[in-house]
């Protein structure tokens, strides 16, 4: 894990900048998204706050590289995601992005362990740094390092949000994106995941952006953004209207 103090610490600067981003659904008449201008430092934790079907998925997806943005509209750690294939966003997002997914994801028949290096390879770091890394995740999560032996489908769910966090942390990345990670659990089980995923971006000094429904998490975030707010999507199909009746 980095240490606060090192220099990729000390410096602020952007993690995430958007600058007129229209995104559209092939096929559909109008953008899901439009949103003129985002910005997130590093180091900075922000809730993302949108009603289910709002853009949140399409907004971390791009993001994430998941899915091509225009030109010059998402930068992350200061690339312009449009200027890479798809393969280099893939190995982009393995190297520097952890995503906590809906439904965790973890391959049920694969160990705890196994989950865990199996993310890691993406980036071609293998061997004892990661087994390394594992156990300190584990440890910090409240978790027994021996559930590394067994396999995922054994878990709890309260041990597979945990393992979930862990397996975003493995590769020590620059930004966090979860998405509604939240969405099944009782309130305790929720602040507590919460809670448990700011402490361990505490000691790695990353961003990370939440993307849910539910206002009630806002309170453990620096920033809240509402999607409502930012997404312009309503105005600029409103121009393009205009423009193409003219």
């Amino acid at each position: 894990m980095r240490d606060l103090e090192s220099p990729a610490n000390s410096v602020t600067r952007e993690a995430i900048s958007i600058a007129n981003l229209e995104y559209t659904w092939p096929g559909a008449e109008h953008p899901t998204l439009y949103l003129p201008k985002l910005q997130v430092d590093c180091g900075e934790s922000v809730f993302l706050r949108g009603a289910s079907g709002s853009g949140k998925s399409t907004l971390l997806s791009l993001l994430a590289g998941i899915l091509a943005a225009p030109p010059g509209s998402v930068s992350i750690l200061e690339t312009d995601m449009a200027s890479l294939s798809a393969r280099r966003r893939d190995s982009f997002r393995a190297n520097h992005i952890g995503i906590v997914f809906q439904q965790f994801n973890l391959i049920p028949f694969l160990t705890v362990g196994q989950n865990l290096r199996l993310a890691a390879r993406f980036t071609g770091r293998s061997g004892q740094p990661v087994e390394q890394r594992s156990v300190e995740l584990l440890e910090s999560l409240q978790l027994s390092p021996s559930l590394l032996l067994r396999q995922a489908d054994q878990l709890s769910v309260g041990q597979q949000q945990r393992v979930a966090i862990a397996r975003a942390f493995i590769n020590q990345p620059e930004i966090i994106l979860a998405d509604e990670p939240t969405s099944a659990l009782d309130a305790d089980a929720k602040d507590h995941f919460v809670q448990l995923l700011l402490s361990i971006r505490e000691t790695t000094g990353c961003a990370v952006v939440f993307a849910s429904h539910d206002n009630s998490l806002a309170g453990h975030f620096e920033t809240v953004v509402a999607l409502a707010d930012i997404n312009k999507v309503n105005a600029s199909a409103l121009v393009k209207d205009k423009m193409e009746a003219s």
